[in-house]
């Protein structure tokens, strides 16, 4: 297990590691990170009335989004803390459901994928948070409700 070149994170002896990076160059990156939430469409409606009783779902999960974006390596044990220089989200709302695209940008010794996954989830999460009673249906069920397709859209690293 420890002898794969592959498993950055694991020892010789087969123990979890955090990897060393600290031989590295400073490089300019950024990840884009995408994923969605299917909703009713009586939801959906809600969301861009901004009627939603729990309050403006979008800013509020776009808040959210960034948030996890800059406390990822809180959550994720073998995540460098990174300085994060920029954060972008972007929220598309369709017949079916709620798209968000983060793009995440730092300039360091490690690239910002896991951040830019983490805010496309916690945002989904709030997103969901927030709408939840309007889901549920008039006997009080909520239906199966699949947060779907989250994915690294592109890492990008160059010099600076």
């Amino acid at each position: 297990m420890g002898d794969d070149p592959d498993l950055t994170h694991v020892t010789d002896d087969g123990n979890a590691q955090m990897v060393d990076v600290s031989g590295k160059p400073d490089s300019a990156r950024r990840a884009v990170a995408r994923g969605r939430i299917d909703l009713r469409a009586s939801t959906l409606r809600a969301i861009e009335a901004d009627t939603v009783e729990k309050g403006d779902v979008l800013a509020v999960a776009r808040v959210g989004a960034i948030d996890a974006v800059k406390h990822t390596w809180e959550a994720v044990p073998m995540c460098h803390q990174i300085p994060i220089t920029n954060v972008d989200t972007e929220f598309v709302v369709d017949d079916d459901g709620v798209e968000l695209t983060v793009a995440v940008e730092t300039t360091g010794k490690t690239g910002c994928e896991m951040e830019a996954l983490q805010g496309v989830t916690t945002g989904l999460n709030v997103v969901w948070d927030m709408v939840k009673a309007a889901e549920k249906s008039e006997d009080g069920e909520y239906p199966t409700t699949e947060i779907r397709g989250v994915e690294v859209l592109s890492k990008q690293k160059r010099r600076p």
